[in-house]
Order: C-alpha cells, then structure tokens, then sequence
C-alpha cells in the first residue's frame, strides 16, 4: 500500500470516527432535567438580536442536517415538557424552529428570550429564573402554549395566533389578527408542524 493511500485511509477513518461519535450523542440523548439546568448555565445580560421570523425557503434545504442535529440537543427537554403538559413534541419543535432557528441565545427587538422566544412579563408569571436556560425556556413555552390552548378551548390555530400576538388580539379580532407577521408566524408553524410530525 502506498503513502497516498496510506493517507486517504486514515483520513477516511478519522472523519468515520468523528461521525460516529456524533450519532452517538444523538441517540444517547442528554440526561435528566437537574443535569440539563448544570449543563446550560444561567446568562444574564444583554445577547445579540436574531432575527424575528426564520426565512424557511433558506432553511429548509438543510433541516435534515445541520438543525436537526441542533434540535437533537434539545431533544430530551422538549419530550419531557410536552409530556408534561401534553402537547404534540412535533409541534414544539415548529414553534422552536420558526421562532429562534435552535438559538437559545436569540433575542428578539421587542425582548422575546431564547429558543421559544418568551416575552418578560410572560416568563415573570411563570416564574422562571433564566429564558437563557433551554430547560427553563421551553418548559415556560409549553406551559404557555397549554395555557393558550385551555384558553381557546383546544383550537391549535389561535392558540398558535395568540403566541404571536397575544391572547388579548386573537379575542379582541375573534381569530388570527390582521397582522402579517401573525398570519405568516402561524402558517409557518403549522407548516413545520406537518414537517415534524412526519418524520
């Protein structure tokens, strides 16, 4: 065997290694809750602006990539949450990715924190310490959006209006506000939704 040979193999087998280990911490998961809130330390302060709504057409030619092995991070927590509070964990995952994209550290410029984009006062009724905290972001989500949802009397598409907009602006329009950014924020979530759910 020569030198070049010699040197593709190895390479070969260095990119197979790392592959491996990588599918492995996919599929091991992360560990329980109490573990979760060590591993993700509390942050305070002020983190940079993403974006408010996630241009899907860009994203989606790598959601079975790059995001999934994202949201593979975040996984565990969501089972747990929407066990917790019964909700589908596909739509969950919808509302995680059209609102942060996976970034636990988005911040939106009216204030929505991390991965499901908790507004202050939200988050300060739920009594939550850190949004910055994936465990605690998402479990204050999902209480959330189970709250919406009681609210609406199970009706999924105003639960989802209200997240965007608020409960007060579903009511005060009787369904989806008029809002662009609220009709765009549900049909992508629902379109999400329907990604999630099958695969």
């Amino acid at each position: 065997m020569n030198s070049k040979s010699t040197i593709i193999n190895s390479a070969g087998s260095v990119v197979c290694g790392i592959f491996s280990l990588m599918m492995f911490l996919i599929f091991i998961g992360l560990p329980g809750q109490d573990s979760q809130e060590k591993i993700y330390p509390i942050l305070k302060g002020v983190h940079p602006y993403k974006q408010d709504v996630v241009d899907t057409d860009i994203l989606k030619p790598v959601l079975n990539d790059h995001l999934m092995l994202k949201e593979a991070l975040f996984s565990s927590i969501i089972k747990k949450a929407a066990d917790k509070h019964k909700i589908d964990p596909a739509l969950i995952k919808a509302i995680i990715f059209v609102e942060s994209g996976y970034d636990p550290m988005a911040t939106s410029k009216k204030g929505a924190i991390g991965l499901m984009q908790i507004m202050p006062d939200t988050f300060t009724d739920l009594s939550m310490e850190d949004m910055y905290n994936p465990v605690h972001n998402i479990n204050a989500g999902v209480e959330y959006l189970r709250f919406l949802l009681n609210q609406f009397g199970g009706d999924l598409e105003l639960a989802i209006a209200a997240y965007n907009a608020g409960s007060s602006k579903v009511r005060e329009y009787q369904g989806i506000p008029p809002y662009e950014s609220t009709k765009n924020f549900v049909k992508e979530v629902f379109e999400y939704y329907k990604f999630y759910q099958g695969i």
